[in-house]
Protein backbone atom coordinates (compact mmCIF):
# COMPACT_ATOMS: atom_id res chain seq x y z
CA UNK A 1 0.00 0.00 0.00
CA UNK A 2 2.73 2.05 1.26
CA UNK A 3 4.40 1.16 -2.79
CA UNK A 4 1.46 2.43 -4.73
CA UNK A 5 1.54 5.65 -3.00
CA UNK A 6 4.57 6.37 -3.77
CA UNK A 7 4.25 5.50 -6.99
CA UNK A 8 1.22 7.74 -7.43
CA UNK A 9 2.80 10.76 -5.91
CA UNK A 10 5.42 10.63 -8.37
CA UNK A 11 3.42 10.60 -11.10
CA UNK A 12 1.25 13.44 -9.64
CA UNK A 13 4.41 15.42 -9.41
CA UNK A 14 5.56 14.50 -12.92
CA UNK A 15 2.02 15.36 -14.06
CA UNK A 16 2.29 18.72 -12.18
CA UNK A 17 6.20 19.62 -13.84
CA UNK A 18 5.46 18.22 -17.22
CA UNK A 19 7.13 20.98 -18.84
CA UNK A 20 10.72 19.91 -17.41
CA UNK A 21 10.04 16.20 -18.63
CA UNK A 22 9.72 17.15 -21.66
CA UNK A 23 12.87 19.18 -21.53
CA UNK A 24 14.84 16.43 -20.38
CA UNK A 25 13.58 13.95 -22.52
CA UNK A 26 14.35 16.76 -26.05
CA UNK A 27 17.47 17.52 -24.61
CA UNK A 28 18.62 13.56 -24.22
CA UNK A 29 16.83 12.47 -27.97
CA UNK A 30 18.62 14.83 -29.49
CA UNK A 31 21.90 13.76 -30.03
CA UNK A 32 20.99 10.78 -30.57
CA UNK A 33 18.28 11.44 -33.53
CA UNK A 34 21.15 13.98 -35.33
CA UNK A 35 23.69 10.71 -34.97
CA UNK A 36 21.08 8.09 -36.74
CA UNK A 37 20.19 11.29 -39.37
CA UNK A 38 24.30 11.09 -40.22
CA UNK A 39 24.28 7.40 -40.39
CA UNK A 40 21.30 7.57 -42.84
CA UNK A 41 23.05 10.45 -45.17
CA UNK A 42 26.03 8.79 -44.81
CA UNK A 43 24.27 5.23 -46.03
CA UNK A 44 22.34 6.58 -48.56
CA UNK A 45 25.41 8.40 -50.25
CA UNK A 46 27.61 6.00 -50.07
CA UNK A 47 24.84 3.66 -51.91
CA UNK A 48 24.65 6.09 -54.26
CA UNK A 49 27.94 6.73 -55.65
CA UNK A 50 27.98 2.09 -55.28
CA UNK A 51 25.02 2.66 -57.93
CA UNK A 52 27.56 4.39 -60.21
CA UNK A 53 30.31 1.76 -59.72
CA UNK A 54 32.84 4.18 -58.03
CA UNK A 55 35.02 2.47 -55.55
CA UNK A 56 35.58 4.29 -52.15
CA UNK A 57 39.18 4.67 -52.44
CA UNK A 58 39.07 6.49 -55.89
CA UNK A 59 36.59 8.76 -54.09
CA UNK A 60 39.58 11.36 -53.41
CA UNK A 61 39.53 14.65 -55.01
CA UNK A 62 43.25 15.00 -54.58
CA UNK A 63 45.49 14.51 -57.64
CA UNK A 64 47.11 10.98 -57.41
CA UNK A 65 50.76 10.49 -59.46
CA UNK A 66 52.14 7.28 -58.93
CA UNK A 67 55.55 6.56 -58.64
CA UNK A 68 57.17 3.79 -60.68
CA UNK A 69 58.84 0.87 -58.62
CA UNK A 70 62.17 1.14 -60.22
CA UNK A 71 63.62 -1.62 -58.06
CA UNK A 72 61.26 -4.18 -59.90
CA UNK A 73 63.41 -6.33 -62.07
CA UNK A 74 60.96 -7.98 -64.33
CA UNK A 75 62.47 -11.56 -64.81
CA UNK A 76 59.48 -12.49 -66.98
CA UNK A 77 59.97 -9.89 -69.49
CA UNK A 78 62.44 -11.62 -72.49
CA UNK A 79 62.90 -8.77 -74.05
CA UNK A 80 65.03 -6.60 -71.43
CA UNK A 81 64.92 -2.74 -71.57
CA UNK A 82 68.48 -1.05 -71.26
CA UNK A 83 69.79 2.02 -70.54
CA UNK A 84 73.94 3.64 -71.55
CA UNK A 85 75.78 5.70 -70.42
CA UNK A 86 79.66 7.10 -71.07
CA UNK A 87 81.87 8.85 -69.67
CA UNK A 88 85.28 9.30 -71.57
CA UNK A 89 88.47 11.33 -70.97
CA UNK A 90 91.22 12.00 -73.54
CA UNK A 91 94.44 13.89 -74.02
CA UNK A 92 95.30 15.37 -77.16
CA UNK A 93 99.04 16.70 -78.61
CA UNK A 94 99.61 19.66 -77.66
CA UNK A 95 98.43 22.17 -80.81
CA UNK A 96 95.86 19.39 -81.95
CA UNK A 97 92.70 20.64 -79.65
CA UNK A 98 90.86 22.14 -82.71
CA UNK A 99 91.49 19.42 -84.76
CA UNK A 100 90.31 17.40 -82.53
CA UNK A 101 87.29 19.20 -81.49
CA UNK A 102 85.99 19.44 -85.82
CA UNK A 103 86.89 15.93 -85.54
CA UNK A 104 84.39 15.40 -82.82
CA UNK A 105 81.44 17.52 -84.51
CA UNK A 106 81.98 15.88 -87.74
CA UNK A 107 81.19 12.14 -85.39
CA UNK A 108 78.40 13.93 -84.44
CA UNK A 109 77.20 14.99 -87.47
CA UNK A 110 78.02 11.74 -89.62
CA UNK A 111 75.88 9.71 -86.79
CA UNK A 112 72.88 11.98 -86.82
CA UNK A 113 73.67 12.72 -83.10
CA UNK A 114 72.91 15.28 -80.48
CA UNK A 115 75.42 17.58 -78.88
CA UNK A 116 73.40 18.96 -76.28
CA UNK A 117 76.29 20.48 -74.74
CA UNK A 118 79.69 22.28 -75.56
CA UNK A 119 82.09 24.22 -73.32
CA UNK A 120 85.67 24.81 -74.14
CA UNK A 121 88.06 27.05 -72.41
CA UNK A 122 91.81 28.16 -72.52
CA UNK A 123 94.02 28.16 -69.54
CA UNK A 124 97.27 29.87 -68.75
CA UNK A 125 99.18 31.98 -71.15
CA UNK A 126 102.07 31.94 -73.30
CA UNK A 127 103.54 28.85 -73.76
CA UNK A 128 102.23 27.49 -70.38
CA UNK A 129 98.14 27.96 -71.94
CA UNK A 130 96.50 24.64 -73.00
CA UNK A 131 92.92 23.73 -73.70
CA UNK A 132 90.35 21.79 -72.36
CA UNK A 133 86.52 20.73 -73.87
CA UNK A 134 83.57 19.12 -72.08
CA UNK A 135 80.72 17.85 -74.08
CA UNK A 136 77.48 16.02 -73.84
CA UNK A 137 76.65 13.61 -76.89
CA UNK A 138 72.97 12.25 -77.48
CA UNK A 139 73.33 9.22 -79.87
CA UNK A 140 70.74 6.65 -80.83
CA UNK A 141 71.65 3.42 -78.88
CA UNK A 142 72.27 1.27 -82.13
CA UNK A 143 74.94 3.47 -83.11
CA UNK A 144 76.66 3.73 -79.51
CA UNK A 145 78.88 1.57 -79.80
CA UNK A 146 80.33 2.95 -83.14
CA UNK A 147 80.05 6.38 -82.10
CA UNK A 148 81.97 5.51 -78.66
CA UNK A 149 84.87 3.87 -81.14
CA UNK A 150 85.51 7.03 -82.88
CA UNK A 151 85.74 8.95 -79.99
CA UNK A 152 88.51 6.74 -78.60
CA UNK A 153 90.50 7.92 -81.04
CA UNK A 154 90.42 11.49 -81.01
CA UNK A 155 93.18 11.23 -78.37
CA UNK A 156 95.10 9.19 -75.77
CA UNK A 157 92.31 7.74 -72.99
CA UNK A 158 92.82 8.45 -69.82
CA UNK A 159 90.02 7.96 -68.36
CA UNK A 160 86.52 5.72 -69.22
CA UNK A 161 83.62 4.83 -67.69
CA UNK A 162 80.52 2.73 -68.75
CA UNK A 163 76.86 2.37 -67.10
CA UNK A 164 74.44 -0.01 -68.22
CA UNK A 165 70.75 0.24 -66.21
CA UNK A 166 68.05 -2.33 -66.66
CA UNK A 167 64.84 -0.39 -66.90
CA UNK A 168 62.66 -2.84 -67.56
CA UNK A 169 60.67 -3.77 -64.71
CA UNK A 170 59.75 0.19 -64.49
CA UNK A 171 59.02 0.30 -67.36
CA UNK A 172 56.88 -2.32 -67.40
CA UNK A 173 54.69 -1.12 -64.00
CA UNK A 174 54.53 2.42 -65.99
CA UNK A 175 52.88 0.72 -68.94
CA UNK A 176 50.50 -1.50 -66.45
CA UNK A 177 49.90 1.52 -64.65
CA UNK A 178 48.84 3.31 -67.37
CA UNK A 179 46.38 0.84 -68.77
CA UNK A 180 45.10 0.95 -65.43
CA UNK A 181 44.29 4.53 -65.28
CA UNK A 182 42.83 4.67 -68.79
CA UNK A 183 40.08 2.05 -67.89
CA UNK A 184 39.47 4.11 -64.77
CA UNK A 185 39.07 7.09 -67.01
CA UNK A 186 36.76 5.37 -69.52
CA UNK A 187 34.54 4.37 -66.52
CA UNK A 188 34.72 7.84 -64.81
CA UNK A 189 33.33 9.02 -68.46
CA UNK A 190 30.80 6.21 -68.60
CA UNK A 191 29.03 7.02 -65.47
CA UNK A 192 28.78 10.84 -66.02
CA UNK A 193 27.33 10.47 -69.56
CA UNK A 194 24.56 8.40 -67.11
CA UNK A 195 24.86 10.72 -64.27
CA UNK A 196 21.30 12.73 -63.73
CA UNK A 197 22.42 14.55 -60.35
CA UNK A 198 24.11 18.07 -60.65
CA UNK A 199 25.91 17.04 -57.76
CA UNK A 200 27.38 13.67 -59.29
CA UNK A 201 28.01 14.99 -62.54
CA UNK A 202 30.17 18.09 -60.81
CA UNK A 203 32.09 15.06 -58.39
CA UNK A 204 32.46 13.21 -61.80
CA UNK A 205 34.06 16.31 -63.61
CA UNK A 206 37.12 16.86 -60.90
CA UNK A 207 37.65 12.77 -61.06
CA UNK A 208 37.95 12.62 -64.71
CA UNK A 209 40.14 15.69 -64.68
CA UNK A 210 42.53 13.90 -61.78
CA UNK A 211 42.64 11.27 -63.93
CA UNK A 212 43.64 12.84 -67.50
CA UNK A 213 46.15 14.83 -64.84
CA UNK A 214 47.52 11.35 -64.22
CA UNK A 215 47.77 9.63 -67.45
CA UNK A 216 49.43 12.84 -69.15
CA UNK A 217 52.44 12.29 -65.76
CA UNK A 218 52.11 8.21 -66.99
CA UNK A 219 52.62 9.03 -70.70
CA UNK A 220 55.10 12.03 -69.98
CA UNK A 221 56.84 9.49 -67.87
CA UNK A 222 56.84 6.46 -70.59
CA UNK A 223 58.62 8.89 -73.23
CA UNK A 224 60.99 10.19 -70.96
CA UNK A 225 61.94 6.49 -70.84
CA UNK A 226 61.43 5.80 -74.35
CA UNK A 227 63.58 8.68 -75.19
CA UNK A 228 66.47 7.06 -73.03
CA UNK A 229 66.37 3.59 -74.43
CA UNK A 230 66.44 4.79 -77.77
CA UNK A 231 69.56 7.49 -77.33
CA UNK A 232 72.30 7.06 -75.22
CA UNK A 233 74.58 9.65 -73.33
CA UNK A 234 78.35 10.20 -73.94
CA UNK A 235 79.90 12.55 -71.82
CA UNK A 236 83.49 13.48 -73.12
CA UNK A 237 86.27 15.66 -71.98
CA UNK A 238 88.83 16.34 -73.96
CA UNK A 239 92.15 18.18 -72.87
CA UNK A 240 95.26 19.32 -74.78
CA UNK A 241 98.57 18.08 -73.43
CA UNK A 242 100.39 20.90 -70.97
CA UNK A 243 103.57 22.51 -71.87
CA UNK A 244 107.50 20.65 -70.69
CA UNK A 245 108.28 23.73 -69.98
CA UNK A 246 105.09 24.46 -67.54
CA UNK A 247 106.51 26.21 -64.25
CA UNK A 248 109.91 26.37 -65.40
CA UNK A 249 110.72 30.26 -64.86
CA UNK A 250 113.44 32.21 -63.13
CA UNK A 251 113.47 32.99 -59.66
CA UNK A 252 113.01 36.74 -59.04
CA UNK A 253 115.52 38.57 -57.18
CA UNK A 254 112.83 39.55 -54.23
CA UNK A 255 112.68 35.34 -54.04
CA UNK A 256 116.77 35.76 -54.05
CA UNK A 257 116.37 37.99 -51.34
CA UNK A 258 114.26 36.19 -49.44
CA UNK A 259 116.32 32.78 -49.37
CA UNK A 260 119.53 34.83 -47.93
CA UNK A 261 117.07 36.54 -45.02
CA UNK A 262 116.02 33.01 -44.31
CA UNK A 263 119.58 31.42 -44.77
CA UNK A 264 121.12 34.34 -42.06
CA UNK A 265 117.90 33.40 -39.77
CA UNK A 266 118.84 29.68 -39.83
CA UNK A 267 122.15 30.78 -39.03
CA UNK A 268 121.49 32.48 -36.16
CA UNK A 269 119.06 30.44 -34.65
CA UNK A 270 121.72 27.67 -34.98
CA UNK A 271 124.38 30.22 -33.28
CA UNK A 272 121.72 31.09 -30.22
CA UNK A 273 121.24 27.41 -29.90
CA UNK A 274 125.01 26.33 -29.65
CA UNK A 275 126.08 29.22 -27.87
CA UNK A 276 125.05 28.19 -24.13
CA UNK A 277 126.40 24.52 -24.78
CA UNK A 278 129.64 25.84 -26.06
CA UNK A 279 130.46 28.54 -22.83
CA UNK A 280 129.51 25.28 -20.50
CA UNK A 281 131.96 23.84 -22.39
CA UNK A 282 134.47 26.30 -21.94
CA UNK A 283 133.75 26.44 -18.23
CA UNK A 284 134.58 23.29 -17.77
CA UNK A 285 137.70 23.08 -19.77
CA UNK A 286 138.88 26.30 -17.98
CA UNK A 287 138.30 24.46 -14.51
CA UNK A 288 139.94 21.17 -15.44
CA UNK A 289 142.92 23.29 -16.72
CA UNK A 290 142.85 24.79 -13.81
CA UNK A 291 142.37 21.81 -11.66
CA UNK A 292 145.66 20.30 -13.41
CA UNK A 293 148.25 23.75 -12.58
CA UNK A 294 147.01 23.22 -9.01
CA UNK A 295 148.09 19.70 -9.27
CA UNK A 296 151.66 20.34 -10.47
CA UNK A 297 152.50 23.15 -7.97
CA UNK A 298 151.86 20.55 -4.99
Amino acid sequence: MAINMTIKEQWNTIKKNWLIALVLIVLVLTPLASNASQTLVNTFSANSFAGYGVAEDAMMKTSYYPSPSYGDFAPEVQDRIITKTASLSSEVKRGEFTVAEDKLKDIVTSSDSFLLNENSNRYGEGVESYYTGYYTIKVETSKYSAVLAQLKELGKVTAFNENQNDITGSYTNLQLELSLEKGRLQKYQDLYSQATSVGDKLDLEDRIFNEERTIKYLEDSLKNMDSRVDYSTISLTLQEKQSGYLGVVFVKFSQLVKSLVDSINSVLRLIFIVLPWAVVVLIIWVLAKVSRKGKKKR
